[in-house]
């Protein structure tokens, strides 16, 4: 076994950080994804160089918002713009998970989607939609065509905007007459308006390649400084955030035609703070406001409740809602298309794409444990910017080397990884992360959650939890990270993010990772021994990386250092190095099973003997 612990590296804190000030406004100060990167400052930290590395994305935008809301500034702030805004800055991040999901909502409503004509004067396409509303934020991007996301301040707005919009004309296609907020805008006089054009900024929504990537990495002065320029790049932007919100409310809006009290909400990677772009969006139709009428009137002399169809059980009630829901969208849905219904599944869903936003979407029914799981990682992620920096470098890294995959299959899934990374942070010392237990102390009465029997409490007030003590800098968590799981006894323990250590596998999966809430689950029970293999092995070559390579030989060389040098495949430069590692860990797992072999014969023969 290749022992990496007899060659630990000193352990380094955090030097003085350089912190780049935040834009706020009063329509982009808050992401779904969380407050600020770095939530008890609220700033992005890029240490020193990262600002300089990371300024080579201006061709992207001028300003970058991470996934807490904060847009990372290309220029510094005044220190007494800085100095006033603190107040703002202290309201933001007193916001919970549940309100900042609220308020994302609300915004959502108020907004619409325009297709735009190619050639486009955008102070007067802003000046006709004024008329009908003041506009809190617009945006433009590409996805077949430009479009623009205009966010009113007023509902009303909305419609007074679609009482002046035109059916289309069905001189070739019947059209179906549902009036959505999908507009499209046209020219009247395309010869004469194009001379007007001016040019419009679009804001990306998808990630830099990754050969790009390692050219900015190589820029930076250190590792920290690397893992935070990819987390700029890789995070989901302000706008990307708002439209995913805006595609699960045009959902909602077909929804309401059967259910008008439901709520078509987004979870995972679109609001817990790890959404990378162009990652898909989860949603889930929620009846929860619905329930809420259950209680029969206390007043009068009567007891009322709805006349309601009635079936055997609650997973057929959501397979019927999810197949008609499913067939609305398709039949009905302006730009839904390849609609899946896959309603047998565990978790039936429908997958579509929704072609006006760009996205991927999976539908899902009252998904409670799932939004549960998805607070928790914002509640992780907001905590310490160290921990975000962390979880998008290692994902990064292990979708590189065939460790994760967009498909199911045998591999490990991006939300194990994260539970695994989330385990390491609670294993430091001081841990940086609390454990769920921990959280659960914390709880008051309204953060008393029972789902299904799965007891969900734990704390949503960010203010409540301590900051940690610990100052180890993001190069050490890194190397620790890949050493740490490299020598992880897999075969004997498991994962338990709820008591933050390791216990004894209940069962013989290659990788056990308990899942937070359902406590009977394994979330990594579809991971095989060849894979979990790999897995180890990469981490262990990456550890030997980082712990053996010359920067400055490297640099001179022109050769990719740090994360940029974890981001090669390692079969293509060294595939013998890689091999051995491989055979390695074989070896290890059959002496593992001898040695087993020989305690239980020696244990047989001493029981012999005392007989």
């Amino acid at each position: 076994m290749l022992n990496l612990a007899g060659r630990r590296r000193t352990r380094r804190t955090a030097p003085a950080q350089r912190l780049l000030p935040v834009r706020r406004c009063p329509v982009m100060a808050h992401r779904a994804g969380g407050q600020a990167v770095s939530l008890l400052r609220g700033r992005l930290r890029l240490p020193g160089p990262a600002a300089a590395a990371a300024g080579g994305c201006a061709g992207r935008g001028q300003a970058r918002l991470g996934s807490s809301g904060a847009a990372v500034q290309r220029a510094p702030q005044a220190a007494g713009a800085e100095e006033a805004s603190e107040d703002a800055e202290v309201n933001i991040r007193k916001k919970t998970f549940t309100e900042v999901q609220t308020e994302r909502l609300e915004q959502a409503e108020q907004t619409v989607l325009i297709k735009c004509p190619p050639k486009l004067n955008e102070k007067k396409l802003l000046q006709y939609l004024s008329s009908h509303g003041n506009i809190n934020s617009h945006f433009f991007f590409e996805n077949r065509g430009i479009h623009a996301l205009i966010e009113f301040s007023e509902k009303d707005s909305v419609a007074s905007l679609q009482d002046a919009i035109g059916i289309p004309s069905a001189a070739e296609h019947h059209v179906v007459p549902f009036k959505s907020r999908l507009f499209t805008f046209t020219l009247k006089n395309p010869v004469s308006q194009a001379a007007e054009e001016t040019p419009v900024h679009l804001s990306p929504q998808c990630h830099i390649p990754v050969k790009e990537l390692i050219q900015k990495l190589c820029n930076a002065d250190d590792i920290s400084s690397q893992m935070y320029i990819l987390l700029n790049e890789y995070q989901l932007t302000e706008e990307n955030i708002k439209l995913r919100f805006l595609a699960c409310s045009l959902v909602r809006d077909f929804t309401r035609a059967y259910f008008p009290d439901s709520v078509v909400k987004p979870f995972g990677s679109s609001v817990n703070t790890f959404g990378k772009l162009g990652c898909d969006v989860d949603m889930f139709l929620d009846f929860h406001d619905i329930r809420k009428h259950t209680t029969t009137m206390k007043k009068g002399p009567f007891e009322m409740e709805y006349q309601m169809k009635r079936l055997p059980s609650e997973r057929l009630a959501t397979q019927k809602i999810l197949s008609v829901i499913g067939d609305c969208l398709d039949n009905f849905g302006p730009g839904c298309t390849n609609i899946q219904k896959i309603l047998n599944a565990r978790c039936p869903l429908v997958k579509f794409s929704h072609q006006p936003t760009g996205f991927l979407c999976d539908l899902s029914v009252s998904n409670s444990i799932a939004i549960k799981s998805s607070e928790l990682l914002y509640i992780y992620g907001c905590l310490d910017s160290r921990v975000r920096a962390l979880v998008f470098s290692v994902r990064c890294w292990a979708r590189v080397h065939g460790l994760t995959n967009s498909v199911p299959g045998t591999w490990i899934t991006n939300f194990s990884l994260t539970m695994m990374i989330m385990f390491f942070l609670q294993k430091r010392s001081p841990p940086i992360i609390p454990t769920l237990d921990q959280l659960k102390e914390l709880a008051d009465k309204k953060d008393k959650h029972v789902i299904g029997g799965y007891d969900c409490s734990f704390v949503s007030d960010l203010s409540k939890i301590k900051p940690t003590k610990n100052t180890e800098t993001l190069d050490v968590l890194l190397g620790d990270f890949f050493e740490y799981f490299g020598n992880f006894d897999f075969r004997k323990n498991s994962i338990n993010l709820r008591k933050g250590k390791e216990v004894n596998k209940p069962e013989s999966s290659p990788l056990y990772i308990w899942n937070p809430f359902e406590q009977d689950l394994n979330i990594s029970k579809n991971v095989n021994q060849p894979q979990l293999e790999k897995f180890v092995a990469v981490a262990r070559e990456s550890a030997w990386i980082l712990q053996k390579e010359d920067k400055t030989q490297r640099m001179i060389n022109k050769e990719p250092w740090g994360l940029a040098a974890l981001l090669i495949p390692f079969g293509k430069s060294n595939p013998s190095k890689m091999k051995n590692r491989m055979k390695g860990i074989g070896s290890e797992t059959i002496r593992s099973l001898l040695d087993s072999l020989k305690l239980n014969n020696a244990n047989s023969l001493e029981k012999a003997v005392g007989k």
